[in-house]
């Protein structure tokens, strides 16, 4: 059965509902559920409320939620960059994930990164995150063969069981 998703900008009232969503899609066991855990690489948190309020204030920036039968079921952090839209956080329910859902989420992605006038979409993968590497790629973003560091002082995303880098992708629209 089709998912029938519908997407809004996230408000100051939906900050806890989607603390939870994002922790429990990267980290802990139920994260397991799913395809995207990131539980073998890194303890501790994702996110948390005070994170998640300070992308929703941000007048650069935005998370989209996806609703399914009126219950949040995935979203994407938006930020409007000088020559690309960046984007990160890119959260579905563990038991959701492998039906589409990231599919749609990118597919709104893009429309509102043409609707703004911007053509290219930049985003950054932990490098041993093989499997969400292929994802990515197989809908047209590309290794631009720059690296990022990965936060490993702050626990607030998230306390590293090895040495991690991100590798940056794009994709023009």
């Amino acid at each position: 059965m089709p998912l029938m998703m519908s997407f809004r900008k996230a408000t100051l009232s939906d900050i806890y509902d989607l603390t939870e969503l994002v922790n429990s899609a990267y980290r802990g066991d139920g994260s397991k559920v799913g395809w995207t855990t990131e539980a073998d690489l890194l303890g501790g948190q994702r996110t948390d409320a005070e994170k998640i309020s300070e992308m929703i204030k941000a007048s650069d920036s935005q998370i989209e939620l996806a609703i399914e039968n009126g219950e949040l079921q995935g979203c994407i952090y938006i930020k409007k960059e000088n020559k690309f839209v960046y984007f990160g956080m890119l959260t579905v329910r563990p038991t959701l994930q492998n039906k589409g859902a990231g599919k749609l989420l990118l597919s709104h992605l893009e429309d509102l990164t043409r609707e703004w006038g911007y053509q290219k979409i930049r985003m950054t993968v932990i490098s041993q995150r093989e499997e969400l590497i292929a994802f990515y790629q197989r809908r047209g973003f590309k290794f631009t063969g720059e690296t990022e560091p990965f936060p490993e002082n702050d626990p607030r995303f998230g306390l590293p069981k090895t040495k991690l880098i991100f590798h940056v992708f794009e994709k023009i629209l």
